[in-house]
């Protein structure tokens, strides 16, 4: 008898683990489709962005901010943010030149240089 309880015990310790690498298994499928989806959703709106950009941004404008992105890729898309923000808002006339680029950054940028080093 020792031994039916001896392989009793160990077919509830068996379930019992393949129950919770079932559960395991579940819980990484569900992470990965949240993480699929949020990556999904965030490719989705950088293409909005970069399609309104596209068609009120001139070819130089597209260039600085292409150079931007390749230097600093994070600053370039807070930028393309804040531009699709004011082109939404009306608050840009386009198509949006270089120079006028060059002056919404500058106005974006003021806090950077604005920041000064004293020697002393």
């Amino acid at each position: 008898m020792t031994s039916a309880n001896h392989d009793d015990e160990l077919a509830a310790l068996r379930a019992r683990r393949m129950k919770e690498i079932q559960d395991q298994l579940q819980q990484q499928a569900v992470h990965q489709l949240e993480a699929e989806e949020k990556a999904q959703m965030e490719a989705s709106q950088a293409a909005n962005v970069d399609a309104v950009l596209r068609r009120h941004l001139s070819p130089d404008a597209r260039a600085r901010l292409a150079r931007i992105a390749m230097v600093e890729p994070k600053r370039a898309n807070a930028i393309k943010a804040d531009l699709a923000a004011m082109l939404d808002q009306g608050s840009i006339n386009t198509p949006l030149s270089d120079a006028s680029l060059k002056q919404i950054l500058a106005q974006l940028s003021k806090s950077r240089s604005n920041a000064s080093v004293r020697r002393i």
